[in-house]
């Protein structure tokens, strides 16, 4: 049995973006909604022979695997797939006519053909494969236009205010949940700084924005598994290795984090991007050699320093994102125990205070440049299995994976539909946040500006 599925969209996107959103096809996973996953399993660079794993919901909630294999690539012409599962097979043609410098016309067409199926089955499963392919349709149109400036949600602030509803969207729930998963802004000849980039949501992050042509800076403690990571942030994005730069530090330590700062100056007169990734949780107080409490030093000091040494290099429109934490909520600043030694030491409340004091001050000492702050709801990472096992383990199946997590933090690097927006706003799924909600958590004006103060005394000696 064989049914045709075609598919015509217009979108608002030179030929050439949407050539190269569509020329890897696991992106397939953010635009088909019948998709649940896709990856790219031939490393390095697209090319005829490139094969892919999907995993699809289609009918009855029943998950097929596929596995697709790259034809041919004819350059901002066509793409053309072929695809075998379980008793069906597909021959995907995508096809691409330039209407004008800034419209193209995408044309996509699926051959699909079904062995054991009879004939009065398959007549009522053909306005079900109908309906797939039109969703599909829709969703790469989604995927590829630039949308609005996002505005404050009122159900978000609803949702925020009474905190249940927002914690169970911290999950993969939450995730499944947006309109838009899509990266399609290309970022050729951008310079994007990243720590934390070897694992977990950094290294999500970090592959995808290699994707999309950015030149990385990857920042981390470690020499080998630095490499690792810029081994496979090539194998899954295809990126030539001069894209990839490495610069160890270990930013427990204020004076490495200088020295490296120092060094990425010296090396990179202009970033567009800045990416504060690199957190980390202690079970047990303990203080740097430099006489810090770690949590403090790696999770606000250490981002505000490197903000403040990059600074002038970053570009008229150059950007930060913080990575902090949903577990902010739960907390205020102590002003008068930054340190955490007067009360019973606690590792979550540590981080999650150092978060809030990152926020805040981050909000308050923006000076003209634009500062995103971001949380990636509970993904399941290797900290978190390391940090908090428990937790880890008793909502395994409710935790997003890196890749969920990592989304917004991509999606604020590289959005144009944020290119003027200089508000800083606590930032969760594509989406604008409260950030206070719990009582005794919110910073008045004053202890904000006393937050800043101690915060460049604190790092002055260092810059």
């Amino acid at each position: 049995m064989n049914h045709l599925l075609e598919e015509y969209i217009t979108v608002k996107r030179p030929i050439a973006d949407c050539f190269a959103y569509l020329r890897d096809f696991s992106t397939i996973e953010q635009w088909d909604p019948s998709v649940l996953s896709a990856r790219k399993l031939t490393p390095g660079p697209v090319r005829p022979g490139s094969e892919y794993q999907l995993e699809l919901k289609l009918i009855a909630s029943q998950h097929l695997a596929m596995h697709y294999t790259q034809i041919a690539i004819d350059e901002q012409k066509s793409l053309v797939l072929q695809g075998y599962g379980d008793n069906f097979s597909a021959l995907d043609t995508i096809s691409f006519r330039a209407l004008d410098a800034d419209t193209t016309e995408i044309h996509y067409r699926a051959e699909l053909a079904f062995t054991g199926l009879v004939s009065p089955l398959f007549g009522l499963l053909k306005p079900a494969f109908n309906r797939i392919g039109d969703q599909a349709a829709r969703g790469l149109k989604r995927a590829l236009e630039i949308p609005a400036t996002p505005e404050r949600l009122l159900k978000d602030t609803i949702s925020d205010r009474l905190l249940i509803p927002a914690v169970i969207n911290f999950g993969r729930r939450g995730y499944a949940q947006q309109a838009r998963k899509s990266h399609s802004n290309r970022m050729d000849g951008k310079v994007i700084a990243i720590t934390g980039p070897t694992a977990g949501l950094g290294l999500s992050a970090a592959c995808e924005l290699a994707r999309l042509g950015a030149t990385l800076i990857l920042i981390g403690r470690d020499h080998e598994r630095l490499r690792q990571a810029r081994m496979q942030i090539m194998d899954f994005s295809g990126c030539a290795e001069d894209k990839l730069d490495c610069y160890e530090a270990d930013l427990a330590l204020l004076e490495n984090t200088a020295k490296v700062a120092r060094e990425i100056r010296g090396a990179y007169p202009s970033i567009d991007v800045l990416i504060n990734n690199a957190g980390a949780l202690f079970n047990e107080r303990e203080e740097t050699k430099e006489g810090f409490e770690f949590s403090l030093a790696v999770n606000f000091l250490s981002p505000m320093l490197l903000t403040k040494a990059l600074r002038p290099n970053l570009n008229a429109n150059g950007r930060v994102v913080n990575v902090v934490s949903g577990g902010l909520y739960t907390q205020g600043i102590k002003l008068d125990d930054m340190q955490y030694r007067q009360a019973p030491f606690n590792g979550s409340k540590a981080y999650a205070r150092a978060k809030r004091a990152l926020l805040t001050a981050s909000q308050h000492s923006a000076n003209g440049i634009m500062v995103h702050n971001m949380h990636p709801g509970w993904a399941a990472t290797p900290g978190l299995a390391k940090s908090l096992p428990s937790f880890n383990q008793s909502l395994a199946k409710h935790l997003r994976d890196s890749r969920m997590g990592a989304d917004t933090m991509i999606w604020l690097a590289s959005a144009t539909e944020l290119e003027d927006y200089k508000d800083t706003h606590l930032w969760f799924d594509r989406r604008i946040h409260t950030d206070t909600v719990l009582p005794g958590t919110a910073s008045s004006e004053k202890d904000a500006e006393a937050l800043c103060q101690w915060c460049d005394d604190t790092l002055a000696k260092y810059l």
